[in-house]
């Protein structure tokens, strides 16, 4: 976790400074860190497993980031298709241990020889590099749709907030995104940083899954920034029947929640907020 973030040296310019030996200032700044991580996927075998993913990713909650990736991304359905899941040496030196090696459960087929399986992801994006666009769309096995949570308005808006203090990436760098899971009564249960918004997501699936919570039905997700269509995705591929974030979603994302019957919050700030989807589990 000392990897998160990191002080370099910047020049501070401040044009409203009275003091004209204030208006250029060097000195320190803390930024949040963003290293490559290679995630490896594979059977049990004296073969070294294949990289399926590099993603560029905030150090800290490693494994969850992976086991999260693979969980939302169809490769797993749950913590019994994992044997192993470790941290490894990698090239650098001196060595940072970006690499994870998860090793598959015998039976759980490998996703090494799937063209259409092999991910370059960013910060940015979650979905970059797949072969095809019929691979970005992957099929959840839970049936949200059925999810009877309802939620009050009331504790909705009370959410962001508590996201908000728990943010202590965010409060050294001003750089990272947030995710976190509460409970239909307004209960964090995790809350993980990363400079990537589908990272952060990742790495709270992850815990869910190492946790053996799938699917995690009657919880709800909020997010930091905005609701994207992947973002959309990896809620249902985990069994959350509402998803909420405090920026905009896009359209792609209300049609994905409206065909999954999961329900979409947007622009949930302060008293207010947009339910694009699911009205019927906010109530009050």
């Amino acid at each position: 976790m000392g990897r998160a973030s990191e002080r370099r040296g910047v020049l501070r310019i401040d044009l409203d400074a009275t003091d004209a030996g204030r208006i250029r200032v060097r000195r320190p700044d803390t930024l949040a860190a963003e290293e490559p991580l290679e995630i490896r996927v594979g059977p049990a075998g004296p073969d070294r497993r294949p990289p399926l993913s590099v993603t560029m990713r905030t150090p800290g909650a490693d494994l969850d980031l992976a086991l999260g990736f693979l969980l939302t991304e169809g490769l797993i359905g749950s913590a019994d298709d994992v044997s192993t899941a470790q941290l490894c040496a990698g090239t650098e030196t001196p060595n940072t241990y970006n690499v994870v090696d998860v090793t598959l459960a015998p039976g759980v087929p490998s996703p090494g020889t799937d063209t259409t399986r092999h991910f370059h992801t960013t910060s940015a994006c979650g979905v970059c590099g797949k072969a095809s666009i019929d691979a970005v769309r992957t099929r959840s096995r839970f049936d949200v749709a059925a999810d009877p949570l309802a939620v009050p308005a009331e504790v909705l808006a009370e959410l962001p907030e508590r996201l908000r203090a728990g943010q202590r990436g965010f409060d050294r760098t001003g750089g990272s995104h947030a995710a976190g899971l509460f409970s239909a009564d307004g209960e964090l249960l995790v809350l993980r940083e990363d400079v990537g918004r589908h990272n952060a997501v990742d790495k709270v699936i992850g815990w869910a899954v190492r946790e053996r919570r799938l699917p995690l039905a009657g919880h709800l997700l909020l997010v930091s920034g905005r609701a994207s269509f992947e973002l959309t995705q990896k809620a249902w591929m985990a069994g959350l029947p509402l998803l909420a974030a405090v920026s905009a979603p896009s359209t792609l994302a209300v049609d994905l929640a409206a065909e999954a019957g999961l329900t979409l919050v947007g622009f949930l700030r302060g008293r207010t907020m947009n339910v694009y989807t699911g009205a019927q589990r906010v109530t009050g």
